[in-house]
């Protein structure tokens, strides 16, 4: 768990990030949590978002990598999301 200062260092850090993870139609698959453990162990900070077409919410979608990967979520605004691990 984060505690919030750390939340708002890391929420500072993922500003200047590119988007690198999206999440389209078909949702939270294997193969994304198989590409989101590489940027996770290549990047530690990862930046994703999550499509119009996509059934789910952004929350619902970082929530769903976090408890897969063993991330923690640092933030979610619209349909931006940031993971760390």
């Amino acid at each position: 768990m984060l505690t919030s200062k750390e939340r708002a260092e890391l929420r500072a850090k993922a500003n200047s990030l590119d988007t690198t993870l999206i999440v389209g139609k078909g949702g939270v698959s294997e193969a994304l949590i198989a590409d989101v453990e590489i940027q996770l162990d290549n990047r530690e900070l990862v930046k994703g978002k999550v499509l119009e077409t996509s059934l789910m919410s952004a929350r619902e979608a970082s929530d769903a990598i976090c408890e897969a990967t063993g991330a923690d979520g640092v933030s979610t605004v619209g349909a931006t999301f940031v993971i760390w691990r």
